[in-house]
């Protein structure tokens, strides 16, 4: 099977009745089986006198918990399983662009634009549950009925960006780390892996950030009051 020529195509490996499954979804699906596998095996035995492992457990869960309260001015555990989630998914999937012969899903934009849609629904999802349809709904006709218009673009155009902002990092990471490999060989990119690896990190934590603020946003006006 051949490889994409394009950095925006995607090698399809089976198909599902007429529906085409590609790389980038079957990699993200062996992502999320190891992602529930290490939370399995992790959670197994949680004790009250936690040991090395369970404590680092502790400590990632209540950082991303205080990150989430600082940044929506309520609980963060409300918020904790969807975004945390999120940011331990692209995390993952950022950065296994890194293992040899595998390609980020998060380098190809049906994975980003899925994990944007995500957002985009649970950003609504969570305003109507908080303020309630009608109430969240007046919401796109403020400051004025005449923003409304506005309001809904920019809802839509602030999704598209959250899509492509991700696709776009990780994407010109790996084409430029395989540039050099054919160019220079297997050794001289491993600054610009050491690189990679950095801006996979930090593109999970923008990612989960503006997810965050965008929910904020949506149910700030009563959570924040």
């Amino acid at each position: 099977m051949s490889a994409p020529a394009s950095p925006l195509e995607t090698t399809v490996m089976f198909h599902v009745g007429p529906v085409p499954i590609t790389q980038p979804v079957v990699t993200t699906w062996i992502l999320m089986a190891v992602l529930v596998g290490v939370a399995a095996l992790s959670t197994r035995r949680l004790s009250l006198r936690p040991g090395r492992w369970q404590a680092v457990l502790e400590v990632v869960v209540h950082t991303l918990e205080s990150q989430i309260s600082e940044t929506i001015q309520a609980p963060g555990r409300t918020y904790l399983p969807l975004l945390g989630t999120l940011f331990l998914l692209v995390l993952t999937c950022n950065l296994s662009g890194l293992l040899p012969g595998v390609r980020a899903p998060t380098a190809h934009l049906e994975t980003t634009g899925a994990l944007a849609a995500i957002i985009f629904l649970s950003v609504h999802v969570y305003g109507v549950r908080r303020k309630g349809l009608l109430g969240y709904l007046r919401g796109f006709a403020k400051p004025t009925v005449l923003m409304l218009p506005l309001n809904i673009v920019s809802e839509i155009t602030r999704t598209v960006s959250l899509m492509i902002r991700l696709f776009g990092n990780i994407m010109s990471g790996e084409f430029i780390i395989a540039i050099v490999v054919s160019l220079a060989g297997l050794f001289v990119p491993i600054p610009l892996m050491a690189l990679e690896l950095l801006t996979g990190v930090i593109q999970a934590y923008i990612f989960t950030v503006l997810a965050t603020v965008f929910i904020g946003a949506a149910v700030g006006d009563i959570e924040g009051g």
